[in-house]
């Protein structure tokens, strides 16, 4: 996703994962506003990383599923946004999580919330839930 829509990868902490990306005109929509499937992927990449965060190495954290909530526009003008996504709660077979999208003055742009299912490889290759 980063080759389509870049973002730098801020900090990682356990449970806690932080990106910062700057919008672009060519992802604005007819109205002169960033398309919101441009913070819906940020919001997504950064709450699904963070899933990824609690997993033993090899595990897998696909989005089960997302939702956003916009809050304000954001255009080229509104400088880099910060991204971040933690996990609220890691169950055996889920991971909840949230995720904020702020402009350098914390004002909030995009809220949004995901479950992660928790997967690990199994023995020939194939994947299963944990």
């Amino acid at each position: 996703m980063n080759d389509v829509i870049p973002f730098e990868l801020v900090s990682v902490n356990e449970g806690e994962v932080k990106l910062a990306a700057v919008p672009e005109t060519r992802f604005h929509n007819p109205m002169g506003i960033v398309h919101g499937g441009w913070l819906m992927t940020l919001l997504d990449s950064a709450m699904g990383l963070a899933a990824l965060t609690m997993l033993d190495p090899g595990g897998l954290a696909p989005t089960h599923e997302t939702a956003v909530k916009f809050f304000r526009p954001i255009t080229v003008g509104s400088g880099p946004i910060l991204v971040t996504g933690r996990v609220l709660s890691r169950g055996r077979t889920t991971i909840a999580c949230e995720g904020r999208a702020e402009s350098a003055e914390a004002k909030l742009h995009g809220h949004g919330t995901s479950t992660c299912m928790a997967v690990y490889p199994k023995p020939g290759g194939t994947r299963t839930a944990e």
